[in-house]
């Protein structure tokens, strides 16, 4: 499977678990530590860490691995690193304290369906 089809059928599991403005972007080009980034919004820590836990379950069916994990518990933003692929999944006001989405916003998004 291709890192690509990954990182989309990862976020559209996000989007199932009821995850908000989910992006996928394209960082292969500018970026020498992964491919793809997944940004995703929950509604509340308790959902950030529902999300955090189903990317994870998502990775790992689909064969990847996940490198680390930082971030769990009442920070308002989880990382999940695996290698190609990074996923932020942010509270709504971390978010958008640290504008993750702007910094890579010379990079293309893929579309999701």
């Amino acid at each position: 499977m291709e890192i690509k089809e990954a990182a989309v059928k990862i976020a559209k599991e996000l989007s199932d678990r009821k995850g908000r403005d989910i992006v996928v972007i394209d960082i292969g080009e500018k970026s020498s530590f992964a491919d793809y980034m997944i940004n995703v919004t929950a509604s509340s820590e308790r959902q950030l860490g529902a999300l955090g836990d189903s990317a994870e379950d998502a990775a790992v069916k689909l064969g990847l691995t996940v490198k680390g994990i930082e971030g769990r518990g009442g920070s308002g933003w989880m990382l999940l690193d695996l290698g190609d692929i990074i996923i932020n999944v942010f509270t709504g006001e971390t978010r958008e304290k640290y504008s993750i989405d702007k910094i890579w916003s010379d990079c293309p998004s893929v579309e999701i369906e």
